[in-house]
This record gives structure tokens, sequence and C-alpha cells, in this order.
């Protein structure tokens, strides 16, 4: 089943894409002119000329590169001197949550409810100080999806959280805010992939099988039921990519299976090789992953750049018509479960930066060039 459900963007998920220093200041100088949203957090610049430090998506009239500054921290530029923009508001970005303070403050007012009724977005967009219009902007340019379907993958996530810490049926769908059980039973597919009572029961009649081979990138665990591929892991050994699949399908029943998946796994190589071009949900390749439309969007997108070639997540966000949504691009690459299949490795940062791969910037490195020379050929 190719399911286009939606999984919660949770803010852990975006701390994880957040990388761990200021990039150089090459980098830093063509987001600031690009006014590049997906390096909101990863540093603050500011102009000599006018005193005040700021986003990098800071839509103010563009300075000369020799009056700009760049620094880690808006606690950084204050103390060299600068003032906080009154036009974009720096401080209001909150890099450790990966999202602007509206959002994040919208989130946990959202979450906050315990009853069947959640809150309107007319009010929680009140108590952040936006209008419902702009609050829903920027929940679709920061986690890839609006209020609303925010809400449902939410409430979604909590029933599933129930059954894990061993409430019953009743009691999850009650507690999540489910207003009688039909309605669980109606979405089950896509809130649990399974019946509400199965994964009660630890995902029992859930079964995954998987295999790994050694390939020019290391070792390739492929797993799956039987609709489809559920999940393309790259790695160095075996232990870890099992490891792996364990952690991202705690609930399932795992068996090692080499003799049956030997076609699945020819078909998955062909496309590493490049032997067979990129698609979704080719006849040969077919996908048992679960992703919000949004990713499905993002992942088409992958599949349509050209082996060899490389898209940063601002254009690839411009392609699906979501041009301020760079930051959740990149969030959607990272939760791609099919290495490979869904070339995820052609998304790239500004400028190029071989950054967020999941399986390894070397490994990353080298699939693009193996590409590149196999098209130069």
């Amino acid at each position: 089943m190719t399911q286009h459900s939606l999984s919660l963007p949770t803010l852990a998920l975006a701390t994880s894409t957040l990388p761990d220093a200021r990039p150089d200041e090459g980098t830093c100088w063509q987001a600031v002119q690009r006014r590049d949203r997906a390096y909101n957090g990863r540093f603050w610049f500011s102009v000599r000329t006018t005193g005040v430090y700021c986003l990098p998506s800071c839509a103010a009239r563009p300075a000369l590169r020799r009056n700009v500054a760049f620094h880690a921290s808006p606690d950084a530029a204050e103390a060299a001197g600068f003032r906080a923009c009154k036009r974009c508001k720096p401080r209001d970005w909150q890099a450790d949550a990966g999202l602007s303070k509206p959002v994040a403050r919208a989130c946990a007012l959202f979450d906050s409810t315990d009853t069947d009724t959640s809150p309107s977005l007319a009010e929680v967009a009140r108590r952040v100080g936006l209008s419902s219009g702009a609050l829903s902007k920027r929940f679709i340019a920061e986690l890839g999806v609006n209020p609303r379907d925010w809400l449902v993958a939410r409430k979604r996530q909590r029933f599933r959280k129930a059954l894990r810490q061993g409430e019953s049926v009743a009691d999850a769908l009650y507690g999540a805010g489910y207003g009688s059980p039909s309605r669980v039973y109606e979405t089950s597919d896509k809130a649990l992939g399974m019946t509400p009572a199965t994964y009660a029961k630890g995902g029992a009649g859930a079964h995954i099988d998987y295999t790994t081979v050694d390939s020019d990138y290391g070792r390739v665990l492929v797993a799956a039921t039987q609709k489809g591929i559920a999940a393309v892991f790259l790695g160095d050994n075996d232990r870890t990519l099992e490891k792996n699949l364990k952690h991202d399908f705690p609930a399932a029943d795992i068996t090692r299976n080499d003799r049956t998946l030997g076609p699945r796994v020819k078909n998955v190589l062909a496309r590493l090789y490049g032997r067979k071009p990129s698609a979704l949900d080719s006849a040969d390749v077919p996908l048992d992953i679960v992703g919000t439309a949004f990713q499905w969007k993002v992942w088409k997108a992958l599949t349509e750049i050209p082996p060899g070639q490389t898209r940063s997540y601002g254009e690839i966000a411009k392609s699906i018509g979501e041009p301020t949504a760079a930051r959740a691009v990149g969030r959607a690459c990272a939760t791609n479960q099919a290495a490979g299949v869904i070339p995820c490795h052609r998304a790239v940062g500004a400028g190029g930066a071989l950054t967020g791969y999941r399986w390894g910037v070397a490994r990353k490195e080298r699939l693009l060039a193996d590409e590149r020379r196999r098209s130069s050929t």
C-alpha cells in the first residue's frame, strides 16, 4: 500500500535536521542574498551601516557584503553591539526547536487540549499574535502541513502512544480525542497501518521480511511486507542496519528472509546503479511506506531530478508550489526510508552543500559522483 497518511512533523524531527555549527561565510552570504528561510536559526547576520542584526530570510533592503557579519546566535550579535531588526524579529526564531516562536507556541497550545474539541485556529492565532491566514502559512512553510492536518496527525500520535503504553483501545481512542470508536476504525489504515486491536497487541499480524546484501556503497538492507518495500537502508554493517530496522518498526514481526527477497533486492540495486530510472511505485519496486501528502510531493519531485544532478531544498520547494517550505523539504528528505529508490541524495543545501543525508555524506558524495560519471558516458 502506498499510504498518503499523515505522520506528525514533530519538534524533535525538526531539531534533528539542524547542523551543529554555523555554516561557512560563503554559504551564509549566499543564503542572505536568496533570503533563504531554510537557514533561519542556523545563523544570524548583522549590517554595520544600520546597526541591526537579522534572520537570513529578512526582507529588508539588501546590504553590501563588506558591511555584513555573521553570528551563531542573537546573543552573539547583541554582544557585538547590534540590535534586533524590527522587521524580521530575529529573536522570534527558536533554533533549538527548528521553528519560529509563533509556530512552536501554536503547536504547544494545540497540544495542550485534553478534550474532544480542539482549540480553534482563530483562538490560537490570536494568542500567538498572528491572523489565522498568517499562522496557516507559517505552518505550511515550517512543518509542511496546515494546522488542521497537524492536529489530525497529533491525535493519531496520541492514540498510538497510549496503545503502546498498554491502555485499552477504548481508553486510548477517547483519551486521544476521538469522539467515537467508528472514526478510528474507519481510518485505521491511515492512522496505524493495521486495526487498533492488532496494533494494541504490539503489531501482531504485521510482518516484515528483510535481507542484506553487499554493494558498491556498503551494505544494503531491503525490507518488505507482502504489499511492497517498507525500507531500504545503507550502512557499513548488518548489525547496525538491523538495529535501525527494529527501531523504525518496533511493533512489527521482523524476519530475515534471504530467499524470497531476491527479486526485490535486484530491482533496488538497479536503481542504486542507475540501470533503471527512479520512479514512485514502479511495478518492480512497489512501496509500502507512509508519508504526508507534502512528503509524497517532495519524494515524487526527487525522482524527477535527472541522475547526477542536484537540486537545493529551496528549488525543490518551488517546484512543488511551496516556495517558502525549504526547511520542510529538508525534513521530508530526512524521513525517506527507501534510499536509492527515492533518491534523496540528489537534494542538497544552498550552494550545493552535501548536507543532511541519513546514510552519511561520504556515501552521498559517491552516489552523485557515480551518477555523473554514468551520465557523461
